[in-house]
């Protein structure tokens, strides 16, 4: 809901414009609707106020103040420069002014995506900018060709099992910054070994100093958690007190680093230095230009086709994962505040983000829930809170690069363990078991092989999911109906791949009974057919008729009968309803059969079959 003292015409931001196939067919590809559909911008700008001006200016600055800390950190997590998180910070904020259809979402780097990008492009800048552009092409093929809805084939399951895998590794792959270790490497099941190997070589300050952060930044999270909103009918002194608290709990994270910083820059000062910090982070804007497609190292040149074969599966995973981040985090806050999204528009603004993004040497960047909670949280109307974000990141860029170096690496770990901590849903294993027990083999599959090598996991769980779509189609529930006459009726469609499990389950019941009964086939949930389902509806008639036993139909729907008549099946008998062809069947008088043939098709189905 919209924050209290907010406009309401704010909801109809995402609202103009439906998702996906729900939108009508534009008159043209200039009308004013396309051109709208692809620059949102237009919806909302026309409408724009002061007041929307105020709640964007503090959204924004409340993000900005989360994401730049968050950006150093998870720079650490993608085995970058920390200057590399800034460089991705920025880009997102401006291209989703003009083209994303959620008020709400802040495109940046995130924990999940960096740590792709570790695994990816070893810790290579080069290799990262380049995958960032490339996934940036691919994301943007997929929106100009409204392949969206190739992201359903991902089930929830598989997302929650690479979820919790990667908070995990992530995790535990902030340990040893937390305890100042030394030499660890990143393959998890390693870095899990020398962790323990090493934790007797923990730096005592590095330690320290990571638990008082994490602990500092639990509080100030459950304090923000418990802040009542702030009403204009409280006295002004409460309303000061109250918007103090939640700009503090709000920017815990800056706040905290500062802190960190401010007690290694006192240690520096003493000549003492108790704790691992950043180090010198590169001064300036990034410089515009192209990405690299190509690398000069100690061994020689790197082809663009050698980067491109060394990326291997990241080319399909990275976009993907982006993808599905990014698009679950819009229709999540779209839900929560009762606006619609256009998930192929969302492919476009972050395609295009990620390919700008490139040319000032950002890494592949998506949808962050955490900021975009806040965003949320802190009454944004429009997507142009964005700018005082992108704004703050360039100025952090311009002037704060010096601080950063005293920044401890233990404050950042603790920030990025803090932030994915929440990722982490223990409660999916007992809700899957609760609500349908088989999800859990592509949730478990996914989960352990992503601990393996992720692109295994994620194509493993995707696989095992597909296979269980696969198997229900193949072999469709049947409620069946013994008696004199034996009655089927399947649950869902009938496909090429059921047609042995139905032939089976007929002849098993029917024809092999003694004597052969009549049978009929209630169609009424089988909405389509194919060639292959005609071919075997054929040899069960031809068996039936063998037997001297009829095989009747019940409830043909409309593409049923179309593809009937397209074939030309003779001999097949079908009936308005059940009871009908259980008369006809048990010999009764007065009761005749549809043929199937264009002039046998009941009047009131003429029209349809004819539309």
């Amino acid at each position: 809901m919209p924050t209290p003292g907010m406009p309401s015409s704010v909801k109809a931001l995402g609202q103009a414009r439906p998702s996906g196939a729900s939108m009508a067919p534009p008159a043209g590809c200039c009308s004013p609707a396309a051109v709208q559909r692809r620059l949102p911008i237009l919806a909302w700008l026309p409408d724009y106020s002061v007041q929307w001006l105020k709640m964007d200016f503090i959204a924004g600055l409340s993000v900005g103040l989360t994401v730049i800390p968050q950006a150093l950190a998870y720079a650490e997590v993608a085995g970058l420069p920390p200057q590399y998180g800034l460089y991705s910070a920025f880009m997102g904020c401006f291209v989703y002014f003009f083209l994303g259809t959620s008020r709400d979402v802040t495109l940046g780097p995130t924990a999940i995506m960096s740590l792709l990008v570790s695994f990816y492009t070893f810790h290579e800048p080069a290799y990262a900018v380049l995958l960032a552009f490339l996934s940036g092409c691919i994301q943007l093929a997929m929106g100009f060709l409204r392949l969206g809805f190739l992201l359903d084939f991902i089930s929830c399951p598989v997302i929650k099992g690479f979820t919790s895998a990667a908070t995990i590794t992530i995790g535990f792959g902030q340990i040893k910054n937390l305890l100042g270790l030394q030499d660890i490497p990143r393959q998890f099941f390693l870095q899990v070994y020398q962790t323990f190997r090493k934790v007797g070589e923990t730096r005592v300050g590095d330690a320290v100093l990571g638990l008082v952060c994490m602990v500092l930044l639990l509080v100030l999270k459950l304090m923000r958690d418990h802040v009542p909103p702030v009403h204009p009918e409280m006295p002004p002194g409460v309303r000061l007190s109250h918007g103090l608290v939640w700009t503090a709990t709000t920017a815990r994270n800056a706040l905290v680093v500062s802190f960190a910083a401010l007690v290694a820059y006192s240690f520096e000062v003493t000549g003492y230095q108790p704790f691992v910090l950043t180090g010198q982070t590169a001064e300036g804007l990034p410089p515009v230009r192209t990405p690299p497609f190509s690398v000069t190292t100690a061994n020689g040149t790197v082809s663009f086709t050698e980067m491109v074969q060394d990326m291997g599966a990241g080319l399909a995973v990275v976009p993907l994962m982006g993808l599905l981040e990014s698009i679950a985090v819009a229709k999540s806050f779209a839900s929560q505040n009762n606006y619609r999204v256009d998930a192929n528009q969302e492919l476009l603004a972050i395609g295009l983000t990620n390919m700008l993004g490139s040319l000032v040497s950002s890494y592949p960047v998506t949808g962050s829930f955490g900021r975009t909670a806040v965003n949320a949280q802190s009454g944004v109307c429009t997507p142009a809170g964005g700018l005082v974000t992108g704004a703050l990141v360039l100025l952090s860029l311009d002037y704060l690069t010096s601080p950063f170096y005293y920044i401890p690496k233990s404050a950042l770990a603790a920030v990025t363990i803090m932030a994915v901590a929440p990722l982490f849903d223990a409660s999916i294993f007992r809700t899957l078991w609760r609500v349908k027990r088989l999800d859990l083999l592509p949730l478990c599959v996914t989960f352990l092989l992503c601990f393996w090598e992720v692109q295994y996991g994620i194509l493993a769980g995707t696989l095992v999911s597909v296979l269980i779509l696969l198997h229900s189609v193949a072999r469709p529930k049947m409620q069946v109906s013994e008696g004199p006459v034996l009655v089927l009726q399947p649950a869902s469609g009938l496909h090429f791949p059921a047609v042995e499990a139905l032939r089976e389950a007929i002849l098993s019941r029917a024809l092999e009974a003694s004597p052969p009964r009549c049978a009929v086939l209630e169609c009424t949930h089988v909405c389509s057919i194919d060639y292959t389902v005609v071919l075997g509806l054929e040899e069960l008639l031809g068996d039936f008729h063998r037997q001297g036993v009829t095989l009747a139909f019940v409830g043909l729907q409309v593409p049923v009968l179309r593809v009937l008549l397209s074939a030309d099946l003779k001999g097949v008998q079908y009936f308005s309803t059940l009871e009908e062809a259980e008369k006809h069947l048990s010999q009764e008088p007065g009761i005749q059969p549809y043929n199937i043939s264009e002039d046998s098709v009941p009047e009131h189905k003429v029209a349809l079959l004819k539309a």
